[in-house]
């Protein structure tokens, strides 16, 4: 079983800047496909970001150019960076891992953006 563990969240006006992390209890990233999602109530999650195990990455049309995904493997850690934000950002943000054998995910991190 692996723990992850997103921090980072938090209130920030629109146009403002935040940088998530998802921490992981063991060093994963070779094995592992590494996503962020969002979800706010009544609607499906939504993926977001991710980063494969062999570093390319994948963005939803809605963050393009604003948000990057990166890992530092000493750290266990993955990190979404969040920039020129806007309200419809608003969500809940989860860190997931998965390969074909397993998926796992964490227990989510709110942003929310003031216009």
């Amino acid at each position: 079983q692996v723990q992850l563990v997103e921090s980072g969240g938090g209130l920030v006006q629109a146009g403002g800047s935040l940088r998530l992390s998802c921490a992981a209890s063991a060093n994963i990233f070779s094995t592992a496909t590494m996503t962020w999602y969002r979800q706010v109530p009544g609607k499906q999650r939504e993926l977001v970001a991710a980063l494969t195990t062999g570093g390319r990455t994948n963005y939803a049309d809605f963050v393009k150019g604003r948000f990057t995904i990166s890992r530092d493997n000493a750290k266990k850690t993955v990190y979404l960076q969040m920039n020129f934000l806007k309200p419809e950002d608003t969500s809940v943000y989860y860190c997931n891992a998965a390969n074909s054998m397993y998926s796992y995910w964490g227990q989510g991190t709110q942003v929310t953006v003031s216009s």
